[in-house]
């Protein structure tokens, strides 16, 4: 999505009240999340061994922040792009049994990100992972847990209307599901972006629909979006997408999946031609079913956060870097960069 002004645009809340809105919807959502999901909250790091194979290489073309430690010896760290493996290592060795689950704040830099609306150099998110049974990888186990998901978001919407009755409450009673192929099949002379834009439209101003199976190839032989092979089950996948209004596109909140077990990695390592990270030591752990089978991903902090406050641009939400004609540009229009 290009950087755009959104025509008549203007904040409803004041710097300062944005503030006490950030604040008050992490919290919110954050408890309602670990209710709903038994999850617990946990520490985690902002940087990881690179040869560890546990950082998030996401499309496979991003750069991760990268430096030694003199105090390790020179070892080369990786500041992370999200926790996706790191936390079902973490739960396998915190003693985490079926059912159990963690979260966590997570902080990223992603170096790479084109900077628009909704992308930011800096990214937090809630990543949570939870252990299920070979019996719950399943569509109903990955539809029950967005449905939880979602319900924590709406909620929050609820709450903070409450606290700033000027905000508009665009999330939806229901919430549609769909696979990629499904979206291709009904829009088949779109790109995949204009597809995710078409179907939330389609429910008007309040549209929520979550696109599963991203990252295997559909039938014309492209894939609808790109998915590390190491992580998520390319079968029991998906992004949570909401209409926003405000910029007139559809709008990710999470992109989440039950975790790759051994025949699903090895597909896919093989699918993608990664078949050298066998060797690494997360992917040794999985193969030899050593860790347990979960489902996990990571929820956007500052999109949510923007999203429930109707605002324009993530950097209303939360401190980054911007390019100097953007911030103009904002600046000229009345959005209010942190």
């Amino acid at each position: 999505m290009a950087f755009q002004i959104p025509k008549g645009y203007t904040s409803k809340l004041t710097i300062r009240e944005t503030e006490r809105g950030i604040k008050a919807i992490k919290d919110h959502f954050e408890q309602s999340l670990a209710r709903r999901l038994s999850l617990n909250r946990i520490s985690a790091p902002l940087f990881v061994f690179r040869e560890t194979g546990l950082n998030d290489d996401l499309n496979g073309v991003e750069r991760p922040v990268r430096f030694s430690v003199k105090n390790a010896n020179d070892r080369e760290v990786d500041v992370v792009h999200s926790l996706a493996k790191w936390k079902r290592v973490a739960l396998q060795k915190y003693g985490y049994t079926h059912g159990e689950g963690i979260y966590t704040d997570m902080n990223a830099i992603r170096r790479d990100d084109d900077l628009d609306n909704t992308h930011s150099i800096y990214v937090d998110q809630w990543d949570w992972e939870r252990i299920i049974s070979r019996e719950e990888r399943n569509l109903a186990t990955l539809q029950a847990t967005v449905q939880e998901i979602f319900a924590a978001a709406k909620e929050t919407e609820s709450y903070i209307n409450g606290v700033f009755p000027c905000l508009a409450m665009y999330l939806p009673e229901e919430l549609t599901f769909i696979t990629s192929q499904e979206l291709l099949d009904k829009y088949p002379d779109l790109d995949a972006q204009a597809r995710e834009d078409a179907i939330c439209r389609e429910h008007g101003e309040r549209g929520a629909v979550f696109v599963m199976q991203i990252g295997g190839a559909l039938s014309n032989g492209e894939r609808h979006g790109s998915r590390a092979p190491d992580y998520d089950d390319w079968t029991l996948n998906g992004d949570l997408l909401l209409w926003y209004p405000v910029l007139g596109h559809a709008f990710e909140l999470t992109s989440m999946g039950i975790r790759v077990d051994k025949d699903a990695l090895l597909r896919q390592l093989d699918i993608s031609g990664h078949n050298d990270r066998v060797g690494l030591p997360y992917h040794q752990a999985v193969a030899k079913d050593k860790l347990p089978l979960t489902i996990g991903g990571g929820i956007g902090q500052s999109r949510l956060c923007q999203f429930l406050m109707n605002k324009a641009h993530v950097g209303e939400v939360h401190a980054s870097i911007w390019p100097e004609e953007m911030i103009a540009q904002c600046e000229e229009n009345g959005i209010h960069l942190l």
